[in-house]
């Protein structure tokens, strides 16, 4: 497996002295600092580099944590590397702030090394499942275009990536859509069939236990044979309707529609708002919260 590089970026020589120490001890990875914004702007601008993950200072002379975000943000060949903002600005008005200019990851200083390291594993996961994901929406054939109507179900994780890059191709920006498609299957598997909460969710990601507790629950006698539904149809306008339901007893969905700041420092939680934001025009919860119902506009048509 290749190493990870991950950008350190910092206008502290003492805190880039301790975050290069809080990895001294991850083989796997790799760090490269940069004690300014121009620096580190610099240091992605060189040709045939690569980061996987930056964790950005937010307060910094000249070029902030927030002005770097939108350079990169605004560069194709940089936009999909996952940034964590560092910082001690943490009103509600400037999370909102910098989740607008493309931050979704967040530390809090004063923060634990612990705390750090599971933000930087769940960045890095989510990062690894949008590129596989993209990946294997490269494999399909796009006649799926033609697809008017049709029934899926899912059972595992990893199935419900695989159908969300066979259903992609047949709406109106496969790439944008692949992303939501497979956060809200996923969440039917995870936290609907397998009655994962989300703070249960948030302490295996943080002890990085996450997977073997999804298997386990998933080998229970109660959750065998539990799927998650898609219905897709395709009307007249090219405008697209999924439907996704799991076997579940619901969410309190209200809560994760929009991106909150007071769990923008949680390791989850980000998936359904940035569906929201990303992938689809709109996204609404049914019932008790296990019908999912998401569309996306045709071509020509404005997003609702």
């Amino acid at each position: 497996m290749r190493e990870t590089r991950i950008l350190l970026v910092d206008d502290e020589a003492l805190n880039l002295e301790i975050l290069e120490a809080y990895f001294e001890d991850q083989p796997d990875i790799e760090t490269v600092s940069a004690d300014c914004g121009e620096a580190a702007w610099q240091a992605l601008s060189e040709p045939d580099t690569r980061f996987d993950l930056i964790l950005l200072d937010r307060m910094m002379p000249g070029l902030d944590g927030i002005g770097l975000l939108q350079r990169i943000r605004g560069d194709a060949r940089l936009a999909a590397i996952p940034v964590i903002l560092q910082t001690a600005a943490n009103s509600p008005a400037q999370i909102r702030e910098g989740l607008e200019a493309g931050a979704y990851y967040y530390l809090t200083k004063p923060y634990r090394r612990d705390d750090m390291l599971s933000i930087v594993r769940a960045a890095l996961t989510d990062a690894a499942s949008r590129n596989n994901l993209r990946q294997q929406l490269r494999q399909h054939m796009s006649c799926l275009q033609f697809l008017e109507a049709g029934e899926f179900s899912v059972a595992t994780v990893e199935e419900a990536g695989q159908l969300a890059a066979f259903i992609a191709h047949a709406c109106p920006c496969p790439d944008a859509a692949v992303m939501g498609i497979s956060e809200l299957l996923v969440n039917g598997v995870e936290h609907g069939n397998l009655g994962l909460s989300y703070t249960e969710k948030s302490t295996h990601k943080r002890q990085d236990t996450w997977q073997e507790e999804i298997n386990r629950r998933a080998a229970l006698p109660e959750n065998r044979g539990k799927r998650v539904h898609l219905n897709f149809s395709r009307d007249a306008t090219g405008s697209v309707t999924l439907r996704i339901r799991d076997e579940g007893s619901g969410f309190d969905w209200q809560r994760f529609l929009d991106m909150d700041p007071e769990r923008a420092f949680d390791p989850n939680g980000r998936g359904i708002a940035l569906a929201r934001m990303l992938s689809f025009s709109s996204i609404v919860y049914e019932g008790c919260g296990n019908v999912a119902v998401a569309t996306i506009a045709g071509a020509g048509q404005e997003a609702r």
